[in-house]
């Protein structure tokens, strides 16, 4: 999936300009780089386009995943993009349905098995049969 079919999709789902899905996009790769290994980082970034590879990026510092929850993903993601956390978190449904369509080889379920259980209601969505049709 190319850079800006990845950005459309997050904004149609999201209801906002490709601009706010933008923010909206790296708010929540680069939350997910701090919960993820480095590896599992590195694993995600070769399969997106270059501009989504930078929030990605992995630092000696974020090698080994932070342990954090859900809310406090969506609390990080809600700063780091100036958005109510109710806002932060359809916006993280969005970034991970569109997680799924971009990458192959299971690298989805990869990341999915590095979260705990109560991220379950914002990753469900994007596992669920036909969240990788696209909408219209």
């Amino acid at each position: 999936m190319n850079y800006d079919t990845f950005v459309d999709q997050v904004a149609q789902r999201t209801s906002t300009s490709s601009q706010r899905a933008t923010e909206l996009t790296q708010a929540t790769l680069a939350t997910l780089a701090e919960r993820l290994t480095g590896g599992e980082v590195l694993d995600l970034a070769a399969q997106l386009p270059a501009p989504l590879r930078l929030p990605l990026r992995p630092t000696p510092d974020t090698e080994a995943a932070e342990r954090f929850g859900a809310a406090e993903f969506a609390a990080r993601v809600a700063v780091r993009a100036g958005v109510e956390e109710a806002a932060a978190r359809d916006a993280i449904r969005a970034v991970f349905i569109t997680l799924r369509e971009a990458v192959t080889g299971g690298e989805f379920d990869e990341l999915v098995v590095q979260l705990p259980r109560d991220y379950r209601e914002m990753v469900e969505p994007a596992l669920a049969p036909g969240a990788t049709l696209r909408r219209r």
